[in-house]
């Protein structure tokens, strides 16, 4: 990790530290990672929507609905809040740090097919101390995006995704790719609230199934 990405993850934990003082412990601690961020930012919609800029809104929904809808069952973060860049060790450093209880990474596809869509959800390849729990809540998040919200299924798969390399063996991780911003279908579903909203709901009942 260079310096200024030590420097920002460090600010964000003693943030971090400082909103959830006093709070109970036994609720269980989600870290939500919107991929990409500041410079860099991941897939370019047909219609020019930003992958970054797609998974922050449902990181922040999520955040949203967790507090409005769920009670504050769960102790969210994410690893960024704004529209900048942290390095891959950062986001899985802060995730240990939080002694995370699910780590999900957020993000969107991108092919030259543009008639290619629908959602994937990835697991570490190699088997780690929570490779099962990772395929059930993946299995989960497929089954409600495909069932609440009529997202083609991609299935489950196995990847070498750093963020699930090195988390994996200190919680349930997966990565979710939410859609073909190559699709102009699902690149103009996926700019949208209501969109953003019902992924947020689906992927928040997913973990509230399994926890």
């Amino acid at each position: 990790m260079d310096f200024s990405n030590y420097v920002v993850t460090v600010c964000i934990f003693l943030t971090f530290l400082s909103m959830s003082y006093g709070q109970s412990s036994d609720r269980p601690v989600i870290v939500i990672d919107p991929g990409h961020g500041g410079t860099d930012a991941g897939a370019i919609g047909v219609n020019g929507v930003l992958e970054k800029d797609i998974v922050l809104s449902v990181a922040k929904k999520m955040d949203s609905l967790n507090t409005h809808l769920f009670d504050d069952r769960f102790n969210m973060y994410l690893t960024r809040y704004k529209d900048t860049l942290i390095s891959l060790g950062g986001r899985t450093q802060l995730a240990k740090m939080l002694h995370a209880d699910v780590f999900i990474s957020l993000h969107c596809n991108q092919v030259t097919n543009k008639r290619v869509t629908g959602s994937e959800v990835y697991i570490d390849k190699k088997q780690k101390l929570h490779s099962g729990a990772s395929n059930v809540l993946a299995f989960a998040i497929q089954k409600q995006l495909s069932d609440k919200l009529g997202f083609k299924s991609r299935g489950v798969k196995d990847a070498n995704f750093q963020v699930l390399q090195e988390t994996t063996d200190s919680c349930p991780a997966v990565l979710i790719e939410l859609g073909f911003l190559s699709s102009v279908d699902e690149a103009q579903h996926l700019m949208t609230e209501e969109k953003y909203n019902g992924i947020a709901l689906a992927i928040l009942e997913s973990i509230n199934k399994i926890r």
